[in-house]
């Protein structure tokens, strides 16, 4: 069974999963799980001081993390979001698991929704296809268990305040299917990505690209 993260990073660089799965250390970073942690804290957060906030891993100033927070208060799933059904479920499918950190609550007898929260920034529209095919393995895994489609995910950025919805469309899926290719297909060290991608992999000096990947996008 692939886990969810193993499907990210693969979408990203198959190259660096192959190094990462020999380093086989799955633990989060402080700071990324701290983020994550934000997620379920919106309502506080958006009331509190500058001095608190500060404190805080965000990615955005004070100011404009809450109004963040504010504009998120108008999406249409935001109750849901703070006061979802189920909290970092693991979910297991027939190809995947991993953990969703949010479940919500379907509407109008609809299946229930998936999120995923990243640590990281946000695109300037959509999600990051890392993240998009972990979203997609999240709703698959999740149709898988509760026997009916689940059409949609959601990807989260706690830290800057930013939800983004991921409908599972033809394109999506076919990404998915590849990254599971990819992952299956390891059997050794993939062929060198060596591009912008590269830029602060923690294993370019085993890889040997001249640039290194970003790891904040696999998360």
């Amino acid at each position: 069974m692939i886990a969810f993260s193993d499907l990210a990073t693969a979408a990203y660089c198959p190259r660096q999963l192959y190094y990462r799965r020999r380093e086989d250390d799955r633990r989060l970073p402080a700071t990324v799980r701290d983020r994550i942690d934000l997620a379920y804290r919106y309502p506080e957060l958006a009331e509190a001081s500058d001095a608190t906030l500060e404190r805080l891993p965000l990615r955005r100033e004070p100011a404009t993390y809450r109004h963040n927070l504010a504009r998120l208060r108008e999406h249409d799933a935001y109750e849901r979001l703070v006061a979802p059904a189920e909290t970092r479920v693991f979910l297991s499918g027939r190809d995947c698991h991993g953990i969703a950190h949010k479940l919500l609550a379907g509407v109008d007898d609809g299946p229930p929704i998936p999120v995923i929260c990243s640590p990281g920034e946000p695109p300037e529209h959509g999600v990051w296809e890392p993240q998009s095919v972990r979203a997609v393995a999240a709703a698959k895994a999740l149709a898988w268990e509760r026997e009916r489609s689940v059409p949609r995910a959601y990807v989260e950025y706690p830290a800057v305040g930013v939800v983004r919805g991921v409908r599972l469309t033809t394109r999506r899926k076919a990404t998915y299917r590849r990254a599971l290719r990819a992952v299956r297909a390891i059997d050794g060290p993939p062929a060198r990505v060596d591009d912008g991608r590269c830029t602060t992999c923690a294993y370019r000096d085993r890889c040997g690209t001249t640039r290194r990947s970003l790891r904040s996008l696999l998360r």
